[in-house]
């Protein structure tokens, strides 16, 4: 069992930045692949990013592409999403998810081990 644990989220001013944190807290995840959802009020949770278990490769939403950035570092056991230029549209609960497919995966139901979510809330 993967329990991953997400950091970072708080308030921001539009324009500002944001970096979240995504960590498993008993096992390492090197071989995970990893993915950021996120979930604002009223909507369904939705696909942010996600990066392959070697950081090769990493997938964007349209909506934060080229304003968001995934990262990993295997060897502090790390995910981080870095979020600039942000936008009051992009409020919601984000969340972390692993899973030990090849493939990065943009449907949340494809993931198996989710975190609890941090709030980031960007203000106008």
């Amino acid at each position: 069992q993967v329990q991953l644990v997400e950091s970072g989220g708080g308030l921001v001013q539009a324009g500002g930045s944001l970096r979240l944190s995504c960590a498993p807290s008993r096992r390492t995840f090197g071989s995970y692949t990893m993915g950021w959802f996120r979930q604002a009020p009223g909507k369904e949770r939705e696909f942010v990013g996600g990066i392959s278990w070697s950081g090769g490769n990493t997938y964007y939403a349209d909506s934060v592409k080229g304003r968001f950035t995934i990262s990993r570092d295997n060897a502090k056991n790390t995910v981080y999403l870095q979020m600039n230029s942000l936008k009051p549209e992009d409020t919601a609960v984000y969340s972390c998810a692993a899973d030990l497919s090849v493939l990065v995966h943009t449907t949340p139901n494809k993931y198996s081990y989710w975190g609890q979510g941090t709030q980031v809330t960007v203000s106008s």
